[in-house]
């Protein structure tokens, strides 16, 4: 005998894809799981272990379900409490899941009382109408779930193994494009149209491949809609790119929009650790580091820059190693049945001042010593509603008193007024010590990826702050943002690396 679990959808030839159902084979019994990925591709496995694992608590409460008598039995499954009342009066097994299978005809199930699923009608029907669904071979369970898990989101590959070092030999290809000797490397890519509502997600992920030290990285997208951008900089040197100045006698190439340029549209800023896998022969007791630093962070409020789009997307990490880093790169685009929070449909990027172009010669983020600082002028053609800045800013000079390790006051004016202020600080950097096996260790017991830093710490990533703006009117506007940056101290310095992408509707 055997019993199939699929649902109305799947029965009528109405499922969405994926979908999947199952087969109770009770003569060896095992389930027997298929999924159907796409018009495709079907996949299945065959789990003989899960039925037979079943425990229950077989209670003593009875009740009528649908005019059938009905036992009731327990089990507790990943901290939930799970009821469910079964009849032994139709001599017949099933159930709306693989649980209690073999109780008998289980007809509702309750989870810990606030999910209940009760039968409305037990029917017998002359045949089965659900389209037949092949696999072309069967998978172990593990892969099987990854698989059906995949294929309901759309992965889109950016970088895979790549390295991002500092040398003379790195050279582009077909595909990958490489700069500043090696220390960006970017790609053209095509995005599909995003269903509104829908996810989006960037995934890095990052290993030393020789650097031993904690170094900016940065994810990042080229607008190519204004007369100059950012890629003729790549191109041509950084000479090509719109130079800001703001009094304090040096020349900033390419940080700040102009009428017909567009910085650098930042989706991630993260650090690398000092020497993942490449390090972790360095034996401490009770450590045991990790093999790669993970970076994910939800990016959907740039959707309205990627939908559709062919996009060149890069990755920055500064060093200075033949070996450097190696990383990978993925945009995964996940639907969703209802939009929960509607995403903006202006994205406008206003400044970025990491110098990406580091070892091509773009100037460092030292602008703030001036008490000018960045202001950015930018024209709205029209009214802008619920208009935000996304904000991501850290701090660096990696001395005593340099910035990095000195909280700092960021400032930010919408117009000449002042309509936002917060000091960026990360006290949570000793929590990824795992990460960091090449970290210096000094005479108090601190490690220096154990230090708070300005909004950064060794194997992390800096997440975006969001400034309400308000409904802005068409016309020109200014966002100024002042930091009272350090003072030089001999050939030492303090920097900052702030992005701005002004978002709205």
């Amino acid at each position: 005998m055997k019993t199939t679990l699929t649902t109305k959808s799947v029965l009528e030839n109405k499922a969405v894809y994926p979908f999947e159902f199952s087969s109770i084979d009770r003569k060896n019994n095992a389930v027997i799981q298929m999924a159907k990925l796409n018009k495709n591709k079907s996949i299945a496995t065959i789990d003989s272990t899960s039925i037979g694992k079943q425990t229950f608590e077989l209670l003593l409460e009875t009740k009528k379900i649908l005019g059938y008598n009905c036992k009731k039995a327990k089990t507790i499954i990943n901290s939930n409490t799970i009821e469910i009342w079964y009849t032994t009066e139709l001599s017949i097994k099933g159930a709306p899941s693989i649980l209690g299978q073999n109780l008998g005809l289980v007809l509702e199930t309750n989870r810990n009382g606030n999910f209940i699923v009760t039968a409305t009608k037990v029917e017998k029907i002359k045949q089965f109408p659900n389209e037949e669904i092949k696999a072309e071979k069967a998978l172990d369970l593990l892969t099987y779930k990854d698989e059906l898990w995949k294929s309901r989101f759309t992965t889109i590959p950016v970088f895979k193994e790549e390295v991002i070092n500092f040398s003379d030999t790195s050279k582009s290809n077909d595909s990958i494009l490489r700069f500043a000797n090696g220390t960006i490397i970017l790609r053209k890519i095509s995005i599909p149209a995003i269903v509104k509502g829908s996810q989006i997600f960037i995934d890095v992920t990052e290993q030393s491949n020789g650097d031993a030290y904690d170094r900016t990285g940065s994810v990042f997208l080229i607008p190519m809609q204004e007369k100059i951008s950012f890629l003729d900089g790549l191109q041509n040197g950084v000479k090509a790119l719109p130079i800001y100045e703001n009094g304090n006698g040096k020349y900033y190439q390419g940080n700040a929009a102009t009428e017909n340029y567009s910085p650098l549209l930042e989706l991630m800023r993260f650090f690398t650790p000092f020497g993942i896998k490449q390090y972790n022969t360095i034996t401490l007791k009770d450590k045991i580091w990790e093999d790669r630093v993970n970076y994910r962070q939800d990016i959907s409020e740039l959707t309205a820059s990627l939908s559709g789009q062919e996009v060149y997307i890069g990755t920055f990490i500064g060093n200075y190693d033949k070996g450097g880093h190696r990383v990978n790169v993925n945009l995964t685009i996940h639907p969703e049945e209802e939009v929960v929070i509607a995403k903006p449909s202006q994205v406008i990027p206003l400044f970025n001042t990491t110098n990406i172009m580091e070892m091509a010669g773009q100037e460092y983020g030292t602008l703030f010593n001036s008490d000018k600082g960045l202001v950015v002028t930018f024209t709205l053609n029209k009214d802008l509603k619920n208009a935000r800045l996304r904000y991501i800013t850290s701090g660096h000079g990696g001395w005593e008193n340099g910035d990095e390790f000195v909280p700092k006051r960021n400032s930010i004016y919408l117009d000449e007024k002042e309509v936002f202020h917060f000091t960026p600080w990360r006290e949570d950097c000793g929590s990824y010590r795992l990460y960091n096996p090449a970290s210096g260790n000094f005479p108090n017991g601190l490690s220096s990826s154990d230090y708070s830093r300005s909004n950064w710490c060794p194997g992390t990533a800096t997440n975006p702050i969001y400034v309400e703006l308000g409904d802005l009117k068409s016309g020109t506007h200014t966002i100024q943002v002042k930091i009272p940056q350090g003072a030089n101290e001999g050939t030492s310095f303090s920097s900052w690396n702030v992005s701005g992408v002004l978002l709205g509707e």
